[in-house]
């Protein structure tokens, strides 16, 4: 056993062994601490004497304590010590902030070093499929190129006269104006590109300002107007990377003086009128040397945007950017403040010329169908003067040619030289417009009025199938045989009375005669009970618009095209699906990609509506107002629509009065539509008269004989969802589902009794042929029980067919007429009937 003086001497060796071992693991901290700070925060080796000598001193306390207590401290100085040398080092609070400051940068310099890597990747991959491009395409004009659907050449875009100016030859003004608002860094950019201009735009682009130019070089937009389309669909990474690259290449093969004459000659001006030179030619008539500050300034601002700036038409938008194109030029030192007072002040129409020689080499036959395509293509994003297209467009050339010689041949007659006319004819299984006829004699004007599409003239009562009695069909579930009145009507709120081209009402009607006779009153009442809003939409769906705001009047007759016209007819053609009117089915783009414009249609109404709406029209050319347009034994369909002069005009011309202002025809097969209008284009023209009141009828048959004579004639399937039944009256359509019962006996048919009968004679005011002349009509027909005895008992108010659909019309105010005047109707039809 070992006495207390043993202890002691064992427990100082041991503290002071234990003492230098924690001074050791101290200045190894602290030299690993020293490592990671800078010079100026090195820890002294004083501060660690210091500790050293305290800790000795802490340590001496206890040489004269009582044992226990100095063991039981060693104990628990050496716990500490284990637990110390699991803990992590750490560092002051300014010193751990500058510590993370620095590893955030170091991060973002990382994280900067990979997107820039990344993006000189793909900068290159794109590059690397970059297109070749010419001195040709640098310097030329672009085009593009037209197809028939079959592969032949129709005609080529963009070889028009063009007033080509050399570098010498541009005024120095015009340059500077050019360069100050497009480019000013133009002539300091080794590589044609400028990147502050770059990143300016892109900086202005997130913040949502506008700048008063793009972020591309004179350089890379002349590269875009070369080799690429001018599409905002096409306006990708890619396309602008590859933009990049073709411009170093052009910078290095081409001078500036080279690539600014190129941008000057190629940029679109409107009117088709590519090259500022070209342009000082159109609107001001002269040469560019000849222009004064203020035009030249208009000139070099409009290729931002020619339509936006176009002088005739939004004066106050060209003001503004030719005096954005004179503020930089001042900035830049390229006019004093003096011109710049006197430009600024000029109007900005001042000059400007209204005669342009637009001669054209393309065929005047086709000139009208051409202009519907360049529109289109523009409508699409591209230019098809300038991006060098493939485009295939769908006319069917010997149609286009036989429509243009029926209208002018004196195959078909007109009232004289200055009657006009305007026909589309479209493929309904895919809509495409295989012809058009914008005018009967085209002048010598490129491009000019085509009235198939330009012209929204009021259809007449072409628009009761679209606007009327398919809606009825579709969303009333009316029948063929659905009772409407044709008697007096007042809109409502006014006092205007609805009449019809004969003055005369016959009281009540099936909708099919409504139909196939055109009157005006059942089609009014029938668009009154719809509501015009949803018929608005019906017809939207079909391509026709129609403002509720314009009241039931559009019932009988709305503006429209032609176009609008055979697209929203071939709905009915196709049983329901509408396949929007196209001219271009296919462009291919100068850097291979294909676009395809070719859809399988939308389906607008149900099968039924469309089966039973061509069903009723087939009558109206068979024995109704359409009998002009009967072709034999074609199976076809159609519409007449005739409109009136307004009492202000008749009084201008009382003359006119008696004839139709406006006169149309739209008929179809399973093959074809065709629309067409014909009138004048003002009222001192003339009037029409004699056979011109049948021009449009008569257009229609002979272009619609010519079309079909080597397709089928096919009839029209009648689908799952109609349902016939018989009545004595005749053959009527219902929608399954909303069908009276069939009779329990075969031999039994529906019974309608004649309530109403009326015997057309032969008369001026009939539109019946002589064949048709003592033909029985049923105008009204009501539904009769036969009690046992045989008296029959009135079922009153009773607008359906037998048990059909009542509740459909009950609260309509045109299908409920009150009991007088049902009465008077009666007696005064009575008093005609024979």
């Amino acid at each position: 056993m070992r006495n207390n003086d043993d202890d002691k001497s064992y427990s100082s060796s041991d503290q002071s062994n234990k003492n230098d071992e924690f001074n050791e693991v101290n200045a190894s901290f602290y030299d690993g601490l020293n490592n990671l700070l800078l010079d100026d925060e090195k820890i002294s080796p004083r501060e660690v004497d210091d500790n050293k000598s305290s800790d000795d001193q802490y340590s001496s306390e206890f040489d004269n304590d009582d044992p226990e207590t100095e063991d039981d401290y060693q104990e628990e100085e050496e716990s500490n010590e284990e637990a110390k040398s699991h803990q992590p080092h750490r560092l002051r609070p300014h010193h751990k902030a500058r510590h993370i400051v620095r590893n955030i940068f170091r991060g973002i310099f990382l994280l900067f070093l990979l997107i820039f890597t990344l993006g000189i990747g793909l900068f290159a991959y794109y590059a690397k499929s970059a297109p070749q491009v010419t001195q040709a395409q640098l310097q030329s004009g672009g085009s593009s190129t037209l197809y028939t659907s079959d592969g032949k050449l129709l005609l080529t875009l963009g070889q028009e006269k063009r007033n080509y100016v050399k570098y010498n030859e541009i005024p120095q003004q015009m340059k500077d104006a050019v360069v100050s608002i497009e480019d000013k860094r133009f002539y300091n950019e080794p590589f044609g590109i400028d990147p502050i201009r770059i990143g300016g735009s892109i900086i202005s682009n997130i913040r949502g300002h506008d700048i008063s130019a793009g972020g591309s070089s004179i350089t890379q937009q002349l590269i875009k107007l070369s080799a690429f389309s001018t599409s905002v669909s096409d306006r990708t990474l890619k396309r602008k990377a590859q933009e990049a690259w073709i411009a170093i290449h052009v910078s290095r093969e081409y001078s500036k003086q080279q690539i600014l004459e190129y941008y000057i000659n190629k940029v679109y001006m409107n009117y088709n009128i590519y090259g500022i030179g070209t342009a000082a030619r159109y609107y001001y008539g002269k040469k560019l040397d000849q222009l004064d500050l203020s035009q030249t300034a208009l000139l070099a601002g409009m290729p931002n945007a020619p339509t936006f700036y176009n002088p005739y038409i939004t004066p106050a938008r060209a003001k503004y950017r030719r005096d954005l194109v004179l503020q930089a030029m001042l900035k830049n030192g390229k006019i004093t403040q003096a011109q710049y007072s006197r430009a600024i002040t000029e109007n900005i129409q001042h000059g400007l010329t209204y005669k342009h020689d637009t001669q054209s080499k393309l065929r005047k036959i086709d000139d009208p169908y051409i202009k519907e395509v360049v529109d289109e293509v523009r409508e699409k994003g591209f230019d098809p003067y300038n991006d060098n297209l493939k485009i295939t467009v769908n006319i069917n050339q010997k149609a286009q040619d036989e429509l243009y010689q029926l209208a002018n041949s004196g195959k078909v007659p007109f009232t004289n030289k200055k009657m006009q006319a305007a026909a589309t004819v479209v493929d309904p299984n895919n809509g495409h417009v295989i012809a058009i006829l914008g005018d009967r004699h085209l002048p010598n004007v490129a491009l000019g009025l085509d009235r198939a599409v330009q012209t929204g003239r009021s259809t007449g009562s072409s628009i009761k199938p679209v606007l009327d009695y398919a809606p009825a069909i579709q969303y009333k579930h009316w029948p063929t045989s659905q009772i409407l009145y044709d008697t007096p009507y007042t809109y409502a709120g006014t006092h205007i009375q609805l009449n019809d081209w004969d003055n005369r009402y016959y009281g009540a009607m099936t909708m099919r005669y409504a139909l196939e006779q055109s009157r005006n009153v059942p089609a009014v009442r029938t668009l009154e009970n719809i509501g015009i809003r949803r018929a608005a939409k019906f017809a939207k769906q079909v391509g026709v618009n129609v403002e509720p705001s314009q009241g039931l009047s559009v019932a009988i007759g709305a503006n429209a095209s032609t176009l609008q016209m055979a697209g929203a007819y071939s709905a009915f053609a196709t049983l329901g699906m509408y396949h929007k009117p196209q001219f271009v089915s296919r462009i291919q783009t100068a850097t291979g990609e294909i676009h395809n414009y070719d859809t399988p249609g939308t389906r607008v109404m149900d099968k039924s509506t469309a089966y039973m709406i061509t069903d009723m029209l087939k009558g109206v050319i068979t024995h109704g107002s359409g009998l002009k347009a009967k072709d034999g034994d074609l199976i076809e369909a159609g519409k007449t629509g005739t409109v009136k002069y307004s009492n202000a005009e008749l009084k201008a011309h009382p003359s006119y009065n008696g004839t139709p202002k406006d006169s149309w025809f739209i008929g179809y097969t399973r093959s074809y539509v065709m629309s067409v209008w014909t009138g004048y284009d003002t009222l001192a023209q003339g009037k029409i008269t004699g056979s011109g009141q049948n021009s449009a009828m008569l257009l229609y048959k002979s272009m619609m004989s010519y079309l079909m004579k080597d397709k089928v004639n096919m009839d029209w399937t009648m689908p799952d969802s109609v349902v016939t039944r018989n009545f004595n009256t005749g053959r009527e359509l219902f929608q399954k589902g909303h069908a009276p019962a069939a009779p329990k006996k075969k031999k039994n048919i529906n019974r309608i009794p004649r309530r109403i009968i009326r015997r057309y004679q032969k008369n001026p005011n009939t539109t019946f042929d002589n064949s048709n002349s003592n033909r029985v009509v049923i105008i009204e027909l009501r539904p009769n029980n036969q009690n046992q005895n045989g008296n029959q008992t009135r079922q009153n108010n009773q607008n359906n067919q037998g048990n059909q659909n009542s509740n459909n019309t009950n609260n309509n105010t045109g299908n409920n007429q009150p009991n007088n005047s049902n009465n008077q109707n009666q007696e005064q039809t009575n008093n005609n009937t024979e």
